[in-house]
Formats: C-alpha cells, structure tokens, sequence
C-alpha cells in the first residue's frame, strides 16, 4: 500500500512516514504543493494521500484539486483549521476526510486503515478472483480452489506429451492428440479439482496475505485485521492458524507452502 505525505514541516512529515512504515505502508514525503504533484505522479501512483492545508505558494486545497485530475485515491486532509467553510472548500476539491492538528497518530491510524478497507472492498469487487500456480481464490465466494499442477512450471505441456517445436514434422498432430485426450478424459486429461475447507478466520487469514504476495505481516497486525482491533484474545492463535492452513493446503495436493514464514516477525504470501 502506498502513502503520500505532503506537510512543509519536515519534522511533521518524518514523524507520519515514520509511524506508517511501521504499520507496513510504502510512504513518499513531499514538503511542497508542486512536489506533492511531481510525486504523484511520476512511477507508481499513491493508494492514500495525507495533505497538509496549509502550506505556502500552493495550499492543501490546489494539490487536492489538481491530483483529482488524474488519481481516485482517498485524500485526507491535515489542518489545524476549523472553519466549517474550509471543510466545505476541502470536500469540494476533492477531500474523502479531515484530521484536525493536533492529533493522536494512533487515531490517524484507524482512520486511514478504515478508508484503505473501504477502498479494499471497492477493488474486491472489481477482481474477485485470483490464480495462482496451482491455488484459484474466489474472494467474493470465499473458497480456495487446488488444481494440481502435471506439467513442469513453465513448459505450457501437457503432462506426457512432448510438443516439438513448430514446424517440426508431427507436432501438430501430438498437440491435437493431447487435447483430445484431454476432452476425453483420457491421457493427458486435466486433473480433478479439490476444494479446501477453511474456517472463516483460515480463509480471512489467507486473503489477507494473497492479495499482497511478499508483503510481510507480523502476528499482531494479521490478529488485529482479521479478528479485529477491539477482539479480545491472544495474537499468539495466529501461529495455530496458519499451521492449519498449511495442513489443510498440503492434504489438498499444494506442493510448495504459498506462506512463508519470516522469523522473528510474521508471515508472508510467496506463491506464485
């Protein structure tokens, strides 16, 4: 996930993409309205914005409407003003929030994780499913599909038959044949599909880190997303968890375990 922090006070900004780094996020700093445009859009777009009102030369509420240009991301603002008609200019440039200063990081925290979840939902819908090698995820239906892979990673055969390269004398006729094997439910057939049964709190634990392969999350952070921040409990279930999900996806025929565990910290999705 990736955050822009415009602020001129350097040492506000610091402060933010300090914290946010913690909580797992890509952070960019800018400390003026035109670096905040040239950030925003030069390389990889933000997926949240925290802007600064006030700042000199270009405030707050230009950047807001010169980045709705181009980016849908959620905006939120920072200030220390409290005027409804600024909030109302704020929202009309193009805000999704306010934060007034001072405020507790911890607060700043809930709001921004409340708007990426909403985002997340948005996108969800948007791509419900996603294919791994040998796993399909259907988030909206919630299952996890294991296809066993009969081929070597990468070949594109079908398991047992040789395909020779094009123009080769026979080739399309083994590719034919192949196929129509696999039709058939004869040699070279594909193979039977198992469903895996999850609980609710292994399915969450596994969309969770599937939708951001090679992004670490520590063990604090996955029982706070998944059995909620207020949950009363022991982050420690989430090593139990994720040993039964491992379990349930080796039974199922995955050869290679798609969550990887990086000692000392978490877990992490791997699979590709």
């Amino acid at each position: 996930m990736r955050m822009l922090v415009v602020d001129d006070e350097v040492d506000i900004a610091n402060m933010l993409a300090e914290y946010f780094r913690m909580e797992g996020y890509d952070v960019t700093c800018a400390n003026s309205g035109p670096e905040a445009l040239t950030a925003a859009s030069v390389g990889a777009a933000p997926d949240i914005m925290l802007l600064d009102v006030n700042m000199p030369g270009m405030d707050g509420f230009e950047v807001c409407r010169r980045v709705r240009e181009h980016l849908s991301c959620p905006i939120i603002f920072l200030t220390a003003r409290v005027e409804d008609v600024d909030q109302l200019d704020g929202f009309a440039a193009g805000a999704d929030d306010y934060v007034m200063k001072p405020f507790s990081l911890e607060v700043l925290g809930r709001r921004v994780a409340a708007h990426m979840a909403r985002e997340g939902r948005v996108r969800e819908r948007e791509n419900a499913v996603r294919f791994f090698r040998e796993l399909t995820i259907d988030y909206k239906q919630r299952t996890v599909e294991v296809r066993p892979v009969t081929g070597e990673p990468g070949d594109g055969a079908v398991k047992g038959v040789g395909v020779e390269k094009p123009g080769s004398e026979g080739s399309h006729a083994k590719i034919s044949d192949a196929l129509e094997g696999s039709i058939a439910g004869g040699a070279g057939a594909c193979p039977s599909r198992t469903y895996v049964d999850l609980t609710k709190l292994e399915f969450d634990i596994v969309a969770l880190l599937s939708k951001r392969p090679g992004q670490v999350f520590d063990r604090d952070a996955i029982y706070e997303r998944v059995w909620g921040w207020d949950a009363a409990g022991d982050p420690s279930q989430v090593r139990e968890h994720v040993r039964r999900i491992r379990n349930k996806l080796a039974a199922a025929g995955v050869a290679d375990d798609p969550i990887e565990t990086v000692w000392g910290v978490g877990y992490k999705w791997v699979a590709k």
